[in-house]
C-alpha cells in the first residue's frame, strides 16, 4: 500500500514538473498561431471543381503560350496558373544555384521582390481588422519623433505619403556609409534625425515608394512586439502552410538566400540595401503564393467594408488606367473591368503576381535570372476573362 502511494505521488510530481516545464519553454508556433486573433486563415468557402475537359483545354493553351513566348530563352522560371485553388499548369526551369548545379523546383524559395508588399499589406490589414491599429492612424502616434504629421497607415499602403525614397537619400555618403548594411530601423532613424523634406504634400498624389513599406514593416513590429520575420511567420506563413516561405533580414545567414543572376548568369553580390524588408526580401514559391492568394480571396480574410477599401483606386490626379489600392496594383478601364496585380524587380529577381478576383484565378511567375518577360504573363488573363490584352502582345516592361 505504501509503495502504491509512493508511485502515485511520483507520477503526480512528474506530471506537474512537465506541465511547469512546458510553461517555461513557451508554447509552440502552432499554439501561438491559434492564439493570434489577427492570423490569416485557410479558405473556408468551397469552390466548384474544374472539369477535366476545362483543365485540359486551359493547360494546352497555357503550355502553348509558354513555349511560344519563352522557349529556351526563359532559362529560369517558377511559373504557376490556377483557378478555384486548382493548379492548371506549372513549370520550373533553370538553376536555383548555378555554381552548385542546383535546379529550381516547386520547393525552391525565390526572392519575390516587390510582390512582398502584397504580403506586408495583408498582415497590416489583419491588424487593422483586429482593432490593433486604424487605417487613418497617424504614424506620429506610433513612432516617437516621426516628423511627418499627416502620414497615415493608409497613405503608406497606397503610396501617397510623399516621403523620400530611401534608395535615393542613402546614396548620399554624408547621410549613410554604404560599407555598412542598412536596416529598417536605420531608415526610420534617418527620417527622424535628418527630417528630409517631403517630395510632395501627403495624400496629394501617387508616387510608388519602397520607404512606405519599410515603415509598414516597422509598424507590424511595433504593434505585435515581434520582429517582422517572426510576425509574418505567425500571421501569414505558418497558418497558411507556406512551408517554403521566409523573410530575409540582417540576422539571416546569407547562405539561406537563393542567389540571383544577371542575364548572363553573373551572380549579383550582396549590397548595403539587401537586408531591408517589408518592401521586398520575402522568399517564396508559386505554390505557397497560391495558398496566400486563396486565403486573401476568402470571405474570412477581412470584413466586406475593409475589402472594398483594399481593392479600389486612390489616385485619380492623372488620366489613365493604372492605379493602386491598399497593397495592390490595379488597372481600371472605362467599361468597368478591373485588373489586380503586383510586379517586382530586385537585382536579378523579377516577379509577377496576378489576382483575377472575378474569375478566382491566379497567375504567378518568379525568376532569379533577370528578364522582363516575367511581366508578360499578364496576357494569360485573356484565357479567363474579358481583359484588354492579347496573347500576341510583346510590350510588357512595367515593374
Amino acid at each position: 500500500m505504501l509503495r502504491l502511494k509512493y508511485t502515485f505521488c511520483l507520477l503526480l510530481l512528474t506530471s506537474l514538473f512537465l506541465s511547469c516545464d512546458k510553461d517555461k519553454r513557451g508554447s509552440s508556433d502552432d499554439e501561438n498561431v491559434a492564439k493570434l486573433p489577427y492570423s490569416m486563415l485557410p479558405p473556408i468557402n468551397e469552390l466548384p471543381k474544374l472539369s477535366e475537359k476545362y483543365v485540359k483545354q486551359k493547360n494546352a493553351e497555357i503550355a502553348n503560350f509558354f513555349t511560344e513566348n519563352y522557349g529556351n530563352d526563359f532559362e529560369n522560371v517558377s511559373f504557376l496558373v490556377a483557378q478555384n485553388g486548382q493548379i492548371i499548369y506549372e513549370k520550373y526551369n533553370g538553376y536555383a544555384d548555378k555554381e552548385n548545379n542546383i535546379l529550381n523546383s516547386p520547393e525552391t524559395p525565390l526572392h519575390i521582390a516587390s510582390v512582398s508588399k502584397v504580403l506586408t499589406a495583408a498582415a497590416v490589414l489583419k491588424l487593422v481588422e483586429a482593432g490593433k491599429i486604424e487605417l487613418d492612424q497617424k504614424l506620429t502616434t506610433i513612432f516617437k519623433g516621426f516628423p511627418y504629421p499627416e502620414v497615415t497607415i493608409r497613405t503608406l499602403l497606397n503610396h501617397r505619403s510623399g516621403i523620400k525614397k530611401y534608395g535615393y537619400f542613402t546614396e548620399d555618403n554624408k547621410v549613410w556609409d554604404k560599407s555598412k548594411t542598412l536596416t529598417n530601423k536605420d531608415i526610420l532613424n534617418l527620417l527622424i534625425t535628418q527630417k528630409f523634406p517631403l517630395d510632395h504634400p501627403t495624400d496629394s498624389h501617387f508616387v510608388y515608394n519602397n520607404t512606405n513599406y519599410v515603415l509598414l514593416a516597422l509598424v507590424i513590429e511595433k504593434i505585435t512586439g515581434m520582429r517582422y520575420s517572426k510576425a509574418m511567420k505567425l500571421i501569414v506563413f505558418d497558418p497558411l502552410g507556406m512551408k517554403n516561405t521566409f523573410v530575409f533580414d540582417e540576422t539571416t545567414p546569407l547562405s539561406k538566400a537563393t542567389p540571383s543572376y544577371k542575364w548572363n548568369y553573373e551572380k549579383y553580390p550582396f549590397d548595403y540595401l539587401d537586408a531591408v524588408y517589408g518592401d521586398k526580401n520575402i522568399f517564396s514559391t508559386p505554390r505557397d503564393l497560391l495558398k496566400f492568394d486563396a486565403s486573401r480571396n476568402d470571405i474570412n480574410f477581412l470584413s466586406k467594408d475593409l475589402v472594398e477599401q483594399v481593392f479600389k483606386g486612390y489616385s485619380y490626379e492623372s488620366k489613365g488606367v493604372k492605379n493602386y489600392g491598399l497593397g495592390i496594383r490595379m488597372r481600371e478601364w472605362d467599361n468597368g473591368i478591373k485588373f489586380f496585380y503586383h510586379n517586382g524587380w530586385w537585382h536579378g529577381n523579377t516577379s509577377s503576381f496576378i489576382n483575377l478576383r472575378k474569375e478566382n484565378a491566379v497567375i504567378i511567375a518568379l525568376s532569379n535570372k533577370f528578364t522582363r518577360k516575367t511581366y508578360e504573363v499578364k496576357r494569360l488573363s485573356v484565357l479567363f476573362g474579358d481583359y484588354p490584352f492579347t496573347l500576341k502582345d510583346t510590350a510588357a516592361t512595367d515593374e
